[in-house]
């Protein structure tokens, strides 16, 4: 089927586009086309028009690296966690939530664009120095050993490597 631009307006008085499939109808002949960018791009709908379709996939959040690496801490450290949390309740729900926050953010900013993004991955960044800290917190008051953490400050470390490198100041 054919799709076609109906215009309506809007509350404020603009108009406002939008794509309608009409019930049974298909258009009969194409569209034409008005210039050599239009030939080289193709079609052009709604708010692609005038830059053409997108030429790129759509980009997947698993594939960003630095989440990827935030989830292999938490998978690492998830155990962990659970031990401090048994010997100290606040700690452990804590550090629970920084890191659960540093993977949230980094996702948000992976979305986002200009301020709200280097926001994101501050926060990110934040979460990040939080969750190391209360690991060391959590070796200073005994709960676990040193030695225990060690992987998980590794992939930490990355993880505040990579925010820095998207544009986090320290």
């Amino acid at each position: 089927m054919g799709r076609h631009l109906s215009w309506s307006t809007s509350p404020h008085g603009g108009a406002v586009g939008r794509f309608c499939l009409p019930a049974g109808r298909e258009r009969s002949t194409p569209a034409p086309r008005h210039s050599l960018a239009f030939e080289k791009r193709g079609r052009c709908h709604a708010s692609f028009a005038g830059k053409g379709m997108q030429s790129k996939p759509p980009h997947h959040p698993s594939s960003f690296q630095v989440l990827e690496l935030t989830i292999q801490a938490i998978e690492s450290l998830g155990p962990i966690v659970t031990r401090i949390r048994h010997h100290d309740r606040d700690l452990g729900e804590q550090l629970r939530r920084a890191l659960s926050s540093v993977a949230l953010n980094v996702a948000e900013g992976n979305r986002s664009q200009g301020g709200h993004r280097i926001a994101r991955f501050s926060t990110a960044a934040g979460s990040n120095s939080e969750s190391r800290v209360a690991l060391r917190v959590a070796v200073a008051w005994g709960y676990v050993q040193k030695r225990e953490i060690e992987a998980g400050e590794r992939l930490l470390d990355r993880v505040a490597a990579m925010l820095h490198r998207l544009g986090v100041q320290r």
